[in-house]
């Protein structure tokens, strides 16, 4: 059994373990959020140069309204994250507060009880009534008890003044990061009305673009439907080679069987191995770069009732960007269509990743690469000065979202 100060001590103790963990998750959260904000601030800023180094060329209407979509979802983003960050630091102040309040509390109390004890200490304090109390003594037994008792009490006196000293310090500490916080948070919420105002003026520009793009929908709706359609030609060429690559490879194993999946050799498994491990790690295919069109079917941003089929992701990234292999691996293909710019396959394993719409191309098929080996240069587009490398990860013929695997994508 338990004595009631046994309990209070587990209680306290656990107490202690609770309170540290949650703070350790507090801060934990709050550096998650900061390095989050300062991506997409950094995720801004790479859309406001693109912006301007392409502010001379006149941008189709898709074009414009796409920029507008990822800025404005970007600003959502970070006016979203700012707001929890305000809110986690106003959970501090008022946690920081309440423990103001109660050492505050604890410190009136403890510097009463050293006082009254300061008192007590005082009135017998001269040598001959402490030899009195001792020589007053019925046996050594108990002599030696209250010895005992003179010096606890003199330890007890140092331990409440250390304990106020302690005390007044972390009060004092709370105070100043109670400041520090008060001043985090004023400048979030003076972060947040800039990007809001920002926000505002992009929803105004968008507004007005789509309702001068809506008089002329039926056309805009055309070109978008051209668009796709020549995507879907290209992404069913691309599966045709993936295949006939497949059947080869397969074959050339001893296995005549039609599979999606290379039969992968001892040398392919350890690469597609590695490829797996490297898995949200891999490097961006452009040194610079945003992401325009996300993976998956989604509703276009200007004709609702019209779905784009995005087997990959598109990037902007500036004139003249190079574009690198994301891993080791071989180049299986090169790819040059009717009316198309070359597109480059490179398979790791039985993994495959392809970079579409190059001006150039620095390898040839059979190549071995290593991983950020430059492979070629994105065309920019003369008309509109848009620089767009289209960017796809599958496995055998069963493409994958690239943003599960690129670092920070």
């Amino acid at each position: 059994m338990l004595n009631k100060k046994s309990t209070y001590t587990i209680v306290c103790f656990l107490a202690f373990l609770l309170c540290g963990s949650f703070v350790f998750s507090q801060n934990n959260k709050q550096k998650q959020l900061e390095t989050r904000r300062q991506e997409l601030r950094r995720e801004i800023q790479k859309i406001n140069e693109l912006r301007a180094e392409n502010k001379s060329k006149e941008k189709s209407q898709i074009s414009l309204i796409e920029d507008f979509n990822y800025k404005i979802s970007v600003l959502s983003n970070l006016i979203k994250v700012t707001n929890q960050q305000a809110n986690l630091i106003t959970r501090k102040i008022n946690s920081n507060q309440k423990k103001i309040g109660t050492l505050r509390d604890e410190l009136k109390q403890l510097k009463q009880d050293y006082a009254a004890m300061i008192v007590k200490s005082y009135k017998s304090k001269n040598k001959q009534s402490r030899i009195m109390f001792l020589l007053s003594s019925n046996d050594f037994k108990q002599a030696y008890k209250r010895l005992q008792y003179i010096k606890q009490y003199s330890d007890h006196q140092k331990q409440q003044g250390e304990t106020i000293k302690a005390k007044t310090l972390e009060l004092q500490n709370i105070n100043r990061s109670l400041q520090g916080q008060k001043e985090d948070k004023k400048r979030l919420i003076a972060d947040n009305k800039v990007i809001q105002k920002t926000l505002e003026t992009e929803r105004k520009e968008h507004e007005a673009l789509m309702k001068s793009i809506k008089k002329n929908l039926s056309l805009y709706a055309s070109q978008i439907r051209r668009k796709q359609k020549e995507a879907d030609r290209i992404d069913n060429e691309i599966d045709r080679i993936i295949k006939a690559a497949i059947a080869k490879s397969n074959r050339k194993a001893g296995k005549v069987t039609s599979s999606k999946s290379f039969v992968l050799t001892a040398e392919e498994k350890v690469l597609a191995s590695k490829f797996i491990a490297n898995k949200g790690k891999l490097p961006w295919p452009v040194e610079r770069g945003v992401v325009r069109l996300g993976y998956g079917t989604q509703r276009h941003p200007i004709d609702k009732s019209l779905t784009i089929k995005s087997h990959g992701v598109r990037i902007a990234t500036q004139k003249g960007a190079k574009v690198r292999a994301v891993f080791n691996g071989e180049v299986s293909e090169i790819l040059k269509m009717k009316n198309v710019n070359p597109i480059v396959m490179i398979r790791h394993g039985d993994y495959l990743t392809i970079y579409k719409n190059l001006s150039s191309v620095n390898v040839k098929k059979g190549d071995k690469v290593l991983t950020k080996q430059v492979i070629g240069k994105v065309f920019t587009n003369p008309s509109n000065g848009e620089t767009i490398l289209s960017f796809t990860i599958s496995k055998g013929t069963k493409t994958e979202n690239p943003a599960s695997w690129i670092y920070k994508m």
